[in-house]
Formats: C-alpha cells, structure tokens, sequence
C-alpha cells in the first residue's frame, strides 16, 4: 500500500512529530521543513504556527549535534514569537555545547524570567555562571551585555498546542517545580546565594533593578529560603511595575516569615497598583499590627481607604 499523502500542515507537523518521538529525527525535520515551506506558500500570516515549525525543527537539529541550524532555526522561532521558552532552552543548549557561554547565559536567564522554576535553565544558567567565572574571572559580570527584560504579557504565551502531549509538559513542569523546591541547600550554597543577594542589593542601590532581579533568582537557585531574597526581588517588580510578580515575591517571602514587614509593605503596594484595594488594606493591616508606627504604612493605609471609599 503507497504511504498517505499529507496535504496540508497540520499532517506534515503531527507526522513529524511522530517521527520525532521515534527518535527519527532526520526525517522529522525534512516533515517540518515541508510544512514551513506549505504554510510559507500560502501567504497566511500565522507567526505562531511557523515560529512552532521552526523551534521543532531546532530540537531535530538539536539531537543530531547541528548546534548551527539549532540556533538558526531558533531564531526565526523567536523573531516570530519573542520569549518562547522553547526555542530558548534550545538555544541555549546548543549554544553552550558550542562554548558560547555568554549567549547560552542570556538564554537561561530570559527563561528565567518567564518561569524561575525550570529546572534545565536553573542548572544551565549555574553551569554557565562556573565557566564566565573561570573564563574571566570575578568580574565577568561586567563583561555582559544586558538581559532583555521580559514582558509580563510574554510569560505566559508559550504553551503547548491541543495536537502536542500537554499532559508530559504539566507532568514536567510539577516535577521541575517540586525538584526546585524540595532540594536542601548546603553550606556552600547557602554562603554563595548570601553573596549572590548581597551583589543584587549593591545592584538595587545603583538603580540597577533588572541586574538585581538576575541576581536575586540566581541566588535563589541556590537557596530559596531566604525570605529577604524574595521580597528585594519584590522591590525590583514594583520599580518595574511588574506589579502580579511582585505579589507573588511578596507571598513566598511571608510563607517563609510571617512577620517581613517589607514583603507586607510592598504586597500592599502591589495590590494598590492593580486595584485590589481589599487585599491591599489587609496587608496595610497586618503590618500595622507588627509596627503600630510605621509611617509609610500609616500614610499607605489613608491612600487605599480613600480608594475604598
């Protein structure tokens, strides 16, 4: 019986991935090819659905050592689709496998950024940090060109498509999630993200607040249970009006201490910012009950009772 033919992109992408997932990575990515050059054909704008075809492409590349195509295709991925994570990791995979550190290091940090949870891109950037410290040094840093800042309307764009295994990514990303969480610092990692906060504070002084947030996650990575390290972070969301960012900072850092005061403070900050007058009124008064004088909270709490009312 002659094989079916595929005649529309949606075939050629799900035959490809089938082939993937055998390991036939070779014919997957000429399955993909074909689909780019059919959805190309066509005219249709559909940024996404190429940007797909092309970061799937990068992952055959990938697995067959052609770090060079890999980083190619991921950029085409990445012109159509800004800060998919995909693309991303890939790239930065092939990157570093051609000791490109310092672009490899971007890479992780931007996912970073968008998910301070995966795990490949926590291990990478701390891979990444060890060869630039080698390489150049303790002033390596300053050797860097700058991180683009991811937007908050980006960290949530790149999700799986209904004809990709949504289910393995969830199952991934709680096991990547639970991994971070769960792994106990040692003494040594405990001392290096003590070092890694101090720089991002020194970072926050000189106004440097997208410096500092790098710094804060990847002292993080080492330890997360540092309550400070979060609610410094929270301060560089808020000058950043990364407003849901900064929430959340603020959350973590009172499950670690109940009693911050600045994780109170700028929650209720946050909360202002998105009009959520109720939450931010709470956190005013929690932090009153722990610092009945504390001035900024007092004249806060005025603030959003006249939103209030």
């Amino acid at each position: 019986m002659a094989p079916k033919l595929r005649d529309s992109v949606e075939e050629l992408r799900a035959a490809g991935n089938l082939s993937f997932r055998n390991g036939q990575f070779a014919e997957a990515a000429t399955l993909y090819s074909r689909a780019l050059r059919m959805l190309q054909a066509q005219g249709s704008s559909d940024p996404e659905k190429e940007s797909v075809l092309y970061s799937n492409r990068a992952a055959c590349h990938l697995k067959d050592g052609n770090c060079i195509d890999c980083i190619k295709d991921c950029t085409s991925a990445l012109a159509l689709v800004p800060f998919g994570m995909k693309p991303l990791l890939r790239r930065a995979s092939a990157y570093e496998a051609l000791e490109k550190y310092t672009l490899a290091y971007m890479d992780y940090l931007t996912v970073l950024q968008i998910d301070d949870s995966v795990t490949s891109a926590l291990e990478g950037s701390s891979r990444m940090t060890r060869a630039l410290m080698d390489s150049f040094g303790p002033d390596w840093r300053q050797k860097l060109p700058s991180i683009p800042l991811v937007p908050v309307s980006a960290q949530k764009r790149w999700e799986c498509l209904p004809s990709e295994n949504c289910k393995e990514t969830a199952k991934s990303k709680s096991k990547e999630t639970t991994a971070t969480k769960s792994r106990v610092p040692s003494a040594g990692d405990v001392e290096r993200a003590r070092i890694l906060k101090e720089e991002g504070n020194e970072l926050v002084k000189k106004g440097n607040h997208k410096q500092a947030i790098e710094k804060y996650n990847e002292s993080l990575w080492f330890s997360n249970l540092e309550s400070a390290t979060y609610s410094n972070r929270a301060l560089c969301h808020l000058v950043l009006k990364q407003y849901k960012e900064a929430v959340k900072d603020c959350t973590e850092a009172l499950r670690l201490d109940g009693k911050n005061v600045k994780a109170f403070y700028r929650r209720a900050q946050a909360y202002k910012a998105l009009k959520d007058y109720k939450s931010s009124f709470a956190d005013i008064n929690s932090l009153l009950q722990i610092e009945p004088r504390n001035g900024p909270a007092q004249k806060l709490r005025q603030e959003v009772n006249r939103s209030l009312n």
